[in-house]
């Protein structure tokens, strides 16, 4: 029989906030890479406490209608994300062509409902408002049911703690998903951001009712078609220390 003394101190050692799901890289069918705003890379761990794995995943609490904010930078705006984002994964933007055109990527679950399935919806002005916004489809999905997603493997410790109902809500899942996403016919990005014009924002959700999880992705619209995507760049993707 656990005592008080033992509950509270399980209590302090379990991980009891919110759980996440975030975009570690993107790239369009014609190239070029980003990452979603907010996003920080290697300097935050994969696995750990969720106070050291989550501080750059984007929580939608905020609003439907933008870019949601994170733990490490606040809200996520799309001037000053765009920018830092270039700076940590390259000058050219995930590009687009004007027909048929997708964008595929990686999306990094950290806890149990940081999971899928995804929607998403692009923004044609690219300034992360998406009360007009137009909804894409998901053609390759993250797994999960309703946001929520079960660790193959779980330590004697998991299981006493969620036995207390000390860990409920998320534990450290830390693997990487592939998705893609079709943007709609006839979209046209009329966004000029951080230096770079044709702009759309590419706005990608998980269900969870912890936040919902995910982020927001800036991609330039190009001349080209998507014939021509046999000269796309390699994905550089951004890396999560373990």
């Amino acid at each position: 029989m656990y005592t008080p003394s033992i509950l509270i101190g399980l209590l302090a050692l379990s991980p009891l906030v919110a759980a996440h799901g975030k975009i570690a890289v993107v790239s369009g069918d014609l190239g070029g890479n980003g990452t979603a705003l907010g996003i920080k890379g290697a300097v935050v761990p994969g696995a750990g406490s969720n106070s050291k794995t989550e501080v750059d995943t984007t929580v939608f609490n905020t609003g439907r209608n933008n870019c949601g904010q994170t733990e490490a930078a606040g809200r996520n705006q799309a001037e000053s994300g765009v920018t830092k984002s270039m700076a940590l994964s390259g000058s050219t933007l995930p590009q687009i062509s004007t027909d048929n055109a997708s964008i595929s990527g990686t999306f990094h679950i950290v806890t149990s409902d940081g999971a899928g399935p995804l929607t998403a919806m692009v923004d044609t002005t690219g300034m992360g408002d998406f009360s007009k916004a137009v909804k894409a489809v998901v053609t390759t999905q993250v797994p999960g049911n309703n946001g929520n997603i079960k660790k193959s493997k779980q330590t004697k410790w998991n299981r006493v703690l969620r036995s207390l109902g000390l860990m409920k809500r998320a534990t450290n899942i830390n693997e990487d998903f592939p998705f893609s996403v079709a943007i709609p016919a006839g979209t046209t990005c009329t966004g000029t951001i951080a230096g770079q014009s044709n702009v759309c924002m590419v706005k990608i959700v998980n269900p969870s009712n912890a936040g919902p999880f995910g982020g927001c992705v800036a991609v330039q619209q190009s001349t080209g078609t998507n014939s021509t995507a046999a000269t796309r760049k390699n994905l550089k993707p951004v890396k999560f220390s373990v």
